[in-house]
This record gives structure tokens, C-alpha cells and sequence, in this order.
């Protein structure tokens, strides 16, 4: 079973610059597709951004393309979400996630929280 686990959340100023990270084990890392949803208050999760198994194709949302950055190193079994020109509508609980294929991400971590003041 694929156990994910996100760090990187808090409390940042519009303008500003947070990187989240995802910690995957389970299963090997170089077979599994990752990608970031986000879910705000009462709203549903959306998605934010995938990255494929071999890192040759990314998808972004259109709210965040130019802004935000998916990344993978599979010597660490990590995925990465560089979030810049961060805005207060950027604010949510952000979850990673993995799967066989980027548009097929089905195991989930428990999320972590990202606060953007204005």
C-alpha cells in the first residue's frame, strides 16, 4: 500500500514562497505517478498539478501554471511543489498524491496546510 506523507505548509505573506514535500514509501517510487490537489474551505479539492513516472510530462492547473513547480527526485522518494507569487486564493490544504498514471492518482496523504495573507 502507498503511504504518502506532506511537510512544507504554513503561514506566508502574498507575494511570497513556500515549497511542500511529499515523502513516498510503499511501493517502488520510479513506478508511481505523483501529483498535488488542493482543497480550500468549502470547496472541493481541486487539482493543482501531476508529474509523470519518468518525469517527462507535467500537467498544471490553469491558477497556478507560471507560478507553481512539480519535481521528483527518485533517489529520495520525495515530490516537490515550489509554489511562488504566492496569492490569498492559494490558500488550502494541499495533498499529494500517487498513482500508476498522472490521470490516474488514487492513494493520498493526509494533507498539509498553506495560509496566504494579504
Amino acid at each position: 500500500q502507498v503511504q504518502l506523507v506532506e511537510s512544507g505548509g504554513g503561514l506566508v505573506q502574498a507575494g511570497g514562497s513556500l515549497r511542500l514535500s511529499c515523502i513516498v514509501s510503499g511501493r517502488s517510487f520510479s513506478t508511481l505517478a505523483v501529483g498535488w490537489f488542493r482543497q480550500a474551505p468549502g470547496k472541493e479539492r481541486r487539482f493543482v498539478a501531476a508529474l509523470s513516472r519518468t518525469g517527462g510530462t507535467t500537467v498544471y492547473g490553469d491558477s497556478v501554471k507560471g507560478r507553481f513547480t512539480i519535481s521528483r527526485d527518485n533517489a529520495k522518494n520525495t515530490v516537490y511543489l515550489q509554489m511562488n507569487t504566492l496569492r490569498p486564493e492559494d490558500t488550502a490544504v494541499y495533498y499529494c498524491a500517487a498513482g500508476d498514471t498522472y490521470l490516474k492518482l488514487n492513494s493520498w496523504g493526509p494533507g498539509t496546510q498553506v495560509t496566504v495573507s494579504s
